[in-house]
């Protein structure tokens, strides 16, 4: 708690620098990935990341000095270049963009890797810590850096807000961007000069290693707990900051502990819980929604198979054993069982002594099910000329998701028949 408490005090300039600096990288980063993210270009990060690291070196070797605005110069030279590059190959040669993303990459990763090992050699005292900005190291943050990090993210930042709804509009619908009259491609070309920037930025605190990640991750996080484009931007920059921010603390707390990667541990951890526990898009939300929605239409079969043996008997209300109801369709025991208690429950069925009987509800909806189905048969075979014995299948599928829309509409199109394909009563009312 004492280290917790000396943290978030603030008191200590050395956190106050790593800090800021962390939660200005992320969170800029994670604004201008968004557009990123949705323009499916995630790994054209990967390749700005990795190609930002010979700008660096030349830089170095051309002021002989670790000037940080100097080397941001010279990382966002050779990064836009590699971007460049990758439109110029793919759009002039029959190599496509993932494969010129993955050349782009290795190459200049692999100059820069040359390059640095020549700087370390040369034995010059002032490339000391030069080797960081491969994996980052974002407690080596002084002030000046952050200087040169506020300006650059506040940059990023308007930027984004002034062209917010053309980076929107192109990411979802160039064509229809290009019909509006805007300027597509330069809009584009600033989108990259800013994904360069955010890169950039960034290396310092997590490496070009792992810079993609801070770029694509919060925005992939967000998506999942909205539709809408702004509210996904704001997340993403949230979720950006909260990973800076407890990266940070981990680094303080465990000094062993690098800030850059664990940075990079704690966003991804936020969107792995985001895959998982989301609302309507995460993995838990649509596997209890699909078990909702076989439960349904496992209820409903329910129904549908009751109200054929009242068609039968000509008795909609008698009780009936389970084995009656496994007479007219195949359930397994342990859904049935569980389908038969959860219609009592919502007052479709009544249950005495093990045997069950439908109420006036349960009825309704039986009849409307077992209605859907026939006239669904009947579309089938009037208007896609369907044989009759081939339209079963699709309409005991399909009877359990037309809406009453859909219902009024068949029976209109159908003239609100009387009997399906099979000559069976369609039951109205």
């Amino acid at each position: 708690m004492n280290s917790f408490f000396e943290f978030f005090s603030f008191a200590d300039p050395n956190i106050r620098y790593v800090v800021l600096g962390s939660i200005l990288l992320t969170a800029s980063s994670a604004i201008v990935g968004s557009f990123t993210f949705l323009q499916k270009k995630a790994l054209v990060g990967d390749a700005v990341a990795h190609a930002v690291l010979p700008g660096v070196c030349l830089s170095f070797i051309l002021s002989g000095e670790k000037n940080p605005l100097i080397l941001v110069v010279g990382a966002f030279v050779t990064g836009w270049l590699s971007l460049v590059l990758i439109d110029v190959i793919a759009a002039r040669s029959k190599i496509k963009e993932d494969t010129a993303i993955g050349l782009v990459l290795s190459v200049f990763f692999g100059i820069g890797i040359f390059i640095l090992t020549m700087i370390q050699k040369s034995g010059a005292a002032s490339q000391t810590g030069l080797d960081q900005y491969l994996f980052g190291k974002a407690a080596s943050l002084v002030g000046q850096d952050l200087v040169v990090f506020g300006i650059v993210a506040t940059l990023l930042v308007l930027a984004v807000y002034f062209l917010f709804k053309e980076f929107t509009l192109i990411a979802f619908d160039k064509e229809f961007a290009i019909s509006l009259g805007i300027p597509v491609r330069r809009v584009e070309l600033v989108l990259t000069t800013l994904t360069v920037l955010a890169v950039v930025i960034g290396i310092q605190a997590v490496g070009v290693v792992l810079m993609a990640a801070m770029l694509i991750t919060p925005a992939a996080a967000a998506r999942f707990w909205t539709e809408k484009v702004i509210t996904m931007t704001w997340l993403a920059a949230v979720f950006g900051a909260i990973s800076g921010l407890t990266g940070a603390y981990i680094s303080y707390v465990a000094p062993s502990m690098p800030t850059g990667p664990w940075i990079v541990v704690v966003v991804s951890t936020i969107a792995f819980f985001s895959f998982f526990m989301a609302p309507k898009k995460g993995i838990f939300y649509k596997m209890y929604h699909q078990s909702r929605i076989k439960a349904n239409i496992n209820d409903e079969n329910i129904l549908k198979a009751l109200y054929h043996l009242g068609e039968e008997e000509r008795n909609f209300y008698q009780q009936r054993s389970t084995e009656d109801i496994l007479t007219k369709r195949s359930f397994e025991r342990t859904p049935l069982f569980k389908g038969l208690r959860r219609l009592k429950r919502q007052g479709y069925l009544d249950e005495k002594d093990g045997l069950w009987t439908l109420s006036l509800e349960g009825k309704e909806k039986g009849q409307r099910v077992v209605k859907l189905h026939r006239l669904w048969e009947l579309y089938l075979t009037e208007y896609l000329r369907i044989a009759p014995d081939h339209v079963h299948d699709d309409a005991d599928t399909i009877e359990h998701i037309l809406t009453p829309e859909l219902e009024q509409r068949l029976e209109k199109l159908l003239d609100y028949p009387t009997v399906d394909p099979h000559e069976s009563e369609i039951p109205y009312g």
